[in-house]
């Protein structure tokens, strides 16, 4: 059978890097598209060869229509079809704001990558999927990265929650859609993750730790994450749809 690929946004670090190899470790090819230079990244691209991972790294962003469909072209030239989107690529606010005095430049550009982007990439690559041949049980999958703030208010970065929630609703969106097109979509949601968007407040965050507001008590990996969406790209969930994982050490639970 001919390998299958998946595409992953945000792709160069953290949760998105994580995704990308435990995919190719599955067996996808992976196309990885990210804002900076390949060259920038080297060391962490050429690990995945060494693990006999067959990748192609695209440098754009998912706010521009025009990088929107150059990964797509891209991905078809090198690899020829599309059975797996990861939509992880996000930013939080450049500066934490009371919702108060959130401007609207950091609204739009928030939303504009997280929200917008992640909705027009999602429907370029469906539309992709529609058009190939089913090659298993299933046409494709979708898994967006949501967040935890998808639920819990941070009345400091109020379009990061916004853009999250709005991630929610494109899960279900999306899955109404093309379930009856054997497109499957999920959606996961990390807590703490220890990666370059939570270093800025880690102290924060180990407080909350010691507190026991986690009941895992420690910080979650990215490689946790990975797991996850490993789960959802593969055939072993082919009666749901439409639903969401939360990888958040169980914070989650209300408890008295």
């Amino acid at each position: 059978m001919e390998k299958k690929t998946a595409i992953v946004t945000g792709a160069s670090r953290g949760i998105g890097y994580a995704v990308a190899k435990r995919l190719g470790l599955d067996g996808y090819q992976v196309a990885m598209l990210a804002t900076g230079p390949q060259e920038k990244y080297e060391a962490a691209l050429n690990e995945l060869s060494e693990q006999n991972i067959i990748w192609h790294y695209v440098q754009g962003s998912i706010a521009s229509a025009q990088d929107r469909s150059r990964l797509l072209e891209e991905t078809l030239e090198r690899f020829g079809r599309v059975d797996a989107l990861v939509n992880n690529a996000g930013v939080a606010p450049l500066e934490r704001k009371d919702i108060l005095e959130m401007s609207e430049e950091s609204f739009d550009r928030v939303t504009g990558i997280n929200t917008k982007g992640t909705l027009f990439l999602t429907q370029l690559v469906a539309r992709q999927m529609l058009k190939q041949e089913w090659t298993g049980k299933k046409r494709g999958t979708i898994v967006n990265v949501g967040s935890c703030s998808a639920e819990v208010s941070s009345t400091s970065r109020g379009e990061y929650c916004i853009s999250k929630a709005g991630i929610a609703m494109l899960t279900k969106l999306f899955a109404d859609r093309l379930a009856p097109e054997g497109i499957l979509v999920h959606e996961v949601r990390p807590g703490v993750i220890a990666t370059d968007m939570t270093s800025a407040v880690k102290e924060k965050y180990d407080a909350m730790l010691e507190q026991g507001v986690f009941p895992i008590r420690r910080w979650g990996t990215p490689e946790d994450v990975a797991e996850a969406v490993s789960m959802f790209c593969s055939d072993q969930l082919l009666y749901t749809t439409g639903d969401y994982l939360d990888v958040d050490g169980g914070f989650h639970i209300r408890r008295l």
